[in-house]
């Protein structure tokens, strides 16, 4: 089997936090997100990182990563596009943004051989997640297979923002850490020491429990996924663009969702004990900017990051 690649999705404007938040600089000596992703899984032993982007920051990105991890993993370039459809589907006039994380997942299909995880490009996991999805993706008898994924968890109240809403999938799981359901919620905010979620703009509001187990995007899947994948796009499609043809989204967690109803696929949970951080929206920015600085204090990062690994 092959080694596990990691695939980052960084093609997303970040129109909540005002630019292009993946290339804003947050550690001690200007580092990215991003890059501490990279740090972290190459020590949990992954050696290939696809990064899923829009063509036209091809240059600013390579020229901010590429410069610092040439010899250091191997990585490779996927460009995400608002017109890669399948035949007989168009894009709407007035529509925008691209189809959502399983479209940018599409883009580099083409380029994944073997297991591989999946993140958002704008969250930092910590570094035991890397390394405990890492071991699934490895294990050739209990971890992945074509009918098996795993998901990384995190508690509610270690997700949210003080400054908006936020987007997460909701999990429910089983006494033997099986996922039995997974369903995105767009809209959830904190409300005090607990968190509240409305579907319907802000008319209505519902209770959301603070220890409720969510999806941050940081999913173990087979090779055979992204042949799922492409085969529910055009579903996809045909019921988005009737329903919703401006702001429709092909999101992984629905996609894992469907397929254990479909597929008979069973998820694997795995609670992450690291604190979660992102910049959802721009005040998040300092408190990303604070966290990172404490880590290097406590001796998890280098400073500067690259400079510092032997």
């Amino acid at each position: 089997m092959r080694s596990p690649t990691l695939v980052i999705l960084a093609a997303g404007m970040g129109s909540r936090y005002g630019g292009l938040k993946q290339l804003d600089p947050v550690g001690p000596d200007g580092e990215i997100i991003m890059e501490y992703s990279v740090y972290d899984a190459i020590r949990a032993g992954f050696d290939e990182v696809i990064f899923v982007i829009r063509k036209d920051f091809e240059e600013a990105f390579d020229a901010l990563i590429g410069a610092k991890l040439g010899g250091r993993v191997r990585y490779r370039y996927a460009f995400q596009n608002i017109d890669d459809i399948p035949e007989g589907f168009t894009v709407p006039e007035d529509r925008v943004k691209p189809w959502g994380t399983g479209h940018a997942l599409l883009a580099a299909s083409g380029l994944i051989e073997g297991p591989f995880a999946v993140i958002n490009a704008d969250d930092y996991y910590g570094t035991s997640a890397y390394r405990k999805l890492y071991q699934f993706l490895a294990d050739a008898e209990d971890g992945v297979s074509d009918n098996r994924y795993g998901i990384c968890l995190w508690p509610l109240h270690e997700t949210l923002s003080d400054y908006g809403s936020v987007s997460r999938g909701v999990s429910e799981v089983s006494a033997t850490n099986e996922l039995i359901s997974l369903k995105e919620l767009k809209k959830i905010y904190r409300d005090g020491d607990q968190a509240r979620y409305t579907l319907d703009d802000g008319a209505t509001f519902f209770p959301l429990p603070r220890d409720t187990l969510v999806s941050m995007n940081f999913f173990g899947f087979p090779r055979v996924f992204l042949d799922r994948l492409k085969e529910g796009f055009p579903r996809f499609l045909k019921d988005g663009l009737g329903n919703n043809p401006e702001k429709c989204e092909y999101l992984l967690p629905e996609i894992v969702a469907d397929h254990m109803r479909e597929n008979h696929v069973s998820v694997y949970t795995i609670p992450v004990d690291d604190r979660w951080f992102g910049v959802t929206n721009k005040e998040d920015k300092p408190l990303v900017v604070e966290a990172l600085r404490g880590l290097v204090a406590q001796g998890v990062y280098p400073a500067p990051l690259w400079g510092g690994r032997e």
